[in-house]
């Protein structure tokens, strides 16, 4: 009897539970989701904390059955639950203007312990269809030293023991629900704990994301469309824009990963912009090829106006050049000119001579003609497929990710 005496005095004195497992219900109000952050993969939320279990140590007489409230002071001196959060990186309980706790004993030895808390926990995020994506959070809560035999951690009304301010609102997300579960967790060391959980899913605001990544991105391919209804030669004009819309995107990419996670998985939007700087890069390659043809087909026909001209001998003697009678018709090529004993070969030569300027002795404006179609003809096809090919990839990833 004496030692069973010791004992309780020293549970008093150590502000332990005594006796079989103690069922402790909790119930949380969600003042505040104050911020979600995708790089640090967490979120912050201010809370009112309550536990409710029956302690009978604590009973007390009373004629009204009314309940005595303290403050913090006296929590030091009973046993409470020595609730933490798992998974989180900081916390801790507001102390403006005093400790933000309080303790109310009824007479039958119920207890009523609340504390408003603000706690920081980390949060396992999938930013793989970002910014089109979901995500879901969870605040776990947990005793730190009673296992499941000691202390039976529950959610005192279910998911009605979680309640939440109607005002809540976040400017990239937006709350679609709340919800609590209640799970065992076992240490090999230590053994089985109750752990309950407070369940958040968010839903991220797209409109942002399109006015500041999308829109741009967009108008940025489309501007280096433009240079396909630039004329060829304008070379000043076509290579300044497609560098513009080039360094642009990069710009816009580089932007976006600033405020990103360093994953290791491809988003979303990372397709988006760089499938779009694709297509700007490609319309700077499109100039390439039309002015690298363009080049060639003029230099090809330079020459053939030379040759013609010291072939037939109707230029201008001061015209004609010391390598005239040096020059090899297989340098111009035939230009799929076929000799039959010199005869349609002879026509053909005449035919361009006739067309050529007899004072400046330029080619005339029907040989342009056909190097005009030939190197255009790049430029007009691109018109057409580069928009084309564009809108289709915008259906095609808009209807997988929306």
């Amino acid at each position: 009897m004496q030692v069973q005496e010791r004992l309780m005095h020293l549970c008093e004195l150590l502000h332990i539970s005594l006796g079989p497992a103690v069922p402790v219900g909790v119930d949380v109000q969600v003042e505040s989701l104050d911020a979600i952050s995708e790089v640090d993969m967490d979120f912050t939320m201010t809370l009112y904390l309550r536990h409710y279990w029956k302690d009978e140590r604590l009973s007390f007489r009373s004629n009204k059955n009314q309940s005595m409230t303290f403050d913090g002071r006296l929590v030091k001196k009973i046993w409470v639950p020595d609730m933490f959060f798992v998974h989180s990186k900081k916390s801790f309980t507001h102390d403006t203007t005093t400790d933000n706790v309080m303790l109310r004993v009824y007479p039958d030895g119920k207890v009523l312990y609340s504390l408003r808390v603000t706690v920081t926990a980390m949060c396992n995020m999938d930013l793989s269809r970002f910014p089109l994506d979901t995500q879901t959070c969870s605040l776990e809560i947990e005793s730190y030293a009673y296992t499941d035999d000691d202390l039976m951690l529950y959610w005192k009304e279910g998911n009605r023991s979680l309640n939440t301010d109607e005002r809540i609102s976040l400017s990239q997300f937006l709350i679609q629900e709340f919800h609590t579960t209640t799970k065992l967790a076992f240490y090999s060391s230590t053994g089985w704990y109750n752990r309950l959980y407070i369940n958040f899913t968010l839903r991220r605001h797209i409109f942002f994301f399109l006015l500041q990544t999308y829109f741009p991105a967009t108008l940025m391919v489309m501007l280096s469309w433009v240079s396909f209804w630039i004329d060829r030669r304008a070379v000043p004009a076509r290579v300044p824009l497609g560098i513009t819309t080039v360094l642009t995107m990069s710009t816009i990419i580089a932007g976006v990963n600033a405020s990103m996670p360093r994953v290791s998985y491809i988003k979303a939007v990372d397709i988006y912009l760089w499938v779009s700087f694709v297509f700007v890069f490609l319309s700077v390659i499109e100039y390439a090829a039309v002015n690298y043809l363009s080049t060639r087909q003029e230099r090809k026909e330079r020459k053939l106006r030379e040759w013609l001209l010291c072939t037939c001998g109707i230029a201008h003697p001061d015209m004609m050049s010391a390598t005239c009678s040096e020059m090899d018709v297989n340098t111009t090529g035939n230009y799929g000119m076929p000799e039959e004993n010199g005869l349609k070969r002879d026509k053909m030569l005449v035919q361009m001579v006739m067309e050529s300027d007899q004072v400046t002795g330029h080619v005339g404006s029907s040989a342009y003609g056909n190097v005009w179609i030939d190197t255009h003809a790049i430029d007009k096809y691109s018109r057409v497929i580069f928009p084309g090919s564009y809108i289709l990839f915008n259906i095609i990833y808009w209807s997988i990710y929306s």
